[in-house]
């Protein structure tokens, strides 16, 4: 099945709609990307590019060798990765020619191949990974961030995703979650890296946490409050409220016992891990695109403020994969992949969507799209070999997830690949309705059905969270094993058995009781 995608072809999530909305403004996104990109020669008569350096070194000094050599080189030094040894730059033509090769000097890439007239502008408090709240001013509250497959409130639903993994026992003593209790929850911080989280929804309001949480849209870390939320101006805005509220929604239930899947009535929905911190980190930029500074910071800001889990429902922008003998690609890889072996290194289990293009990402596949940030003529085909890789899901440590329906079958949409995938989870059918797809929370206080690997990868990072508020020593490779164990564990009384791991991985993720 074909990816959902945003306005103007940016790869989209990884999430399908049950109900199509209506068909985005193509136009309007061209003419943004023309003023801020196409239009270049006759607005300022300087093209600038977005790169990644890294140093040898993967600390400080790395950055700063990074840093010192870039501005030598003629760019303009927006963000150091000291954490990494890594920076962002921007500069115009033949600046990587210029470093690559350089004493110190790993790697150098363009992390875009649509031009923008300038750096981006300063921000008051920006590029601090220490920040907690944000002193700046405020950011206006979210009405609606996007047209979206709205349902009614659920009353929480049936919830069939949360009795697959083992989430909910008619909300009782027997629930995995229930044992862990509220208060070892609320210690739990997990990060929703994605399109910004509303946390004026009413299911999350008590779940986000403005002092771990902030805006990474450009590469740097915007701590100022309401910096996180989404911006409606975005396509797929609403995607990251959707994912944030499978992880740690809390809508009031009443009457346990009642309803199907062992949910009570009420109103909203639940997650996995209801009373769970979130930090919301928003990474979609203005155009649309996950760039991979963006990633970098995000990762960054979540390992440094304590994250037990990171989820990351989405790929990198704009190659779908990133192929090593592409020397821009290759930097990409590497700086997302010092990321990623940060956040771990500090605790946090990185958890991905495996993607939702029903791909072998075990074989040659082709892609058709890239680089998606492209503002005219049509992406050239490119047939690929298992060397080139999507990002972050298929970089080491990563526990990347596929999707499974109601029913329990691998969703047709989900990438699925032996030795590429570590678990499934719920996704659901986009075109199952309400029923059959997964509902969560939207912006304004709404709800909507989506389907998608995003929706199973948020199974997961909930999962992380219940296991760690019940066992706060662990770091990350220990709870990636106690899920993996679970996984493998429940797999015989499964419709299927999880018995093709190609597309099971270890296993469907359920709780440990």
């Amino acid at each position: 099945m074909p990816q959902a995608h945003l306005i103007g072809g940016a790869a989209r999530r990884c999430s399908r709609r049950w109900v199509r909305g209506p068909v985005r403004a193509l136009l309007a996104m061209v003419l943004t990307a023309l003023v801020l990109g196409g239009a270049v020669p006759y607005v300022s008569g300087r093209a600038y590019l977005s790169y990644l350096v890294l140093g040898e070194r993967v600390d400080a000094s790395g950055a700063a060798v990074a840093s010192s050599e870039s501005r030598g080189a003629g760019g303009q030094v927006v963000q150091e990765y000291p954490q990494i040894g890594a920076v962002l730059v921007y500069a115009t033509g033949g600046f990587a020619e210029k470093l690559r090769g350089r004493p110190g000097i790993a790697a150098v890439g363009a992390t875009r191949t649509a031009p923008v007239v300038s750096p981006p502008r300063g921000v008051v408090g920006a590029g601090d990974f220490a920040a907690g709240r944000g002193s700046g001013d405020a950011v206006d509250g979210v009405e609606r961030a996007d047209e979206a497959p709205v349902v009614p409130d659920p009353g929480q639903g049936d919830g069939w995703n949360l009795a697959m993994v083992g989430a909910v026992s008619a909300w009782g003593d027997g629930a995995p979650v229930a044992r862990v209790g509220a208060d070892a929850l609320r210690k739990v911080l997990v990060a929703v890296l994605d399109s910004g989280v509303d946390d004026t929804h009413p299911d999350l309001r008590a779940a986000v946490d403005p002092k771990a949480s902030a805006s990474c849209a450009d590469g740097r870390p915007d701590a100022r409050f309401g910096s996180w939320r989404p911006d409606p101006g975005v396509g797929e805005s609403g995607h990251g409220t959707h994912v944030a509220g499978i992880v740690g929604a809390a809508g009031e239930r009443q009457g346990a016992g009642q309803g199907a899947g062992g949910q009570g009535g009420g109103q909203g929905v639940r997650g996995v891990a209801p009373g769970v911190r979130i930090g919301a980190v928003r990474l979609l930029g203005p155009l649309g695109q996950y760039y991979a500074e963006n990633i970098v910071c995000g990762m960054l800001w979540a390992a440094d403020h304590g994250a037990k889990a990171v989820n990351n429902s989405y790929f990198a922008d704009p190659w779908k994969y990133n192929c090593p003998e592409e020397p821009d690609q290759a930097a990409i890889t590497a700086a997302v992949g010092r990321a990623v072996d940060y956040a771990r290194a500090k605790g946090a289990v990185v958890v991905a969507s495996a993607g939702n293009d029903g791909q072998d990402l075990g074989a040659g596949r082709t892609d058709e799209r890239s680089p998606n940030d492209r503002v005219t003529g049509a992406a050239r085909t490119r047939y690929l070999g298992t060397e080139c890789i999507r990002l972050p899901g298929e970089l080491p440590g990563v526990v990347t997830v596929t999707a499974v329906n109601r029913d329990g079958r691998p969703s047709g949409y989900s990438n699925f690949g032996r030795g590429h995938v570590s678990l499934a989870a719920p996704g659901g059918d986009p075109d199952g309705g309400p029923r059959g797809a997964i509902v969560s929370d939207w912006p304004g206080g709404q709800y909507a059905a989506l389907a998608g690997t995003s929706m199973a990868a948020a199974h997961v990072t909930g999962a992380v969270a219940v296991v760690a508020a019940g066992h706060p020593e662990y770091g990350a490779e220990r709870l990636e094993g106690v899920l993996a164990e679970a996984a493998s564990g429940g797999c015989s009384g499964g419709p299927y058995g999880c018995g093709d791991r190609r597309y099971f991985g270890a296993g469907l993720v359920v709780l440990p009781r």
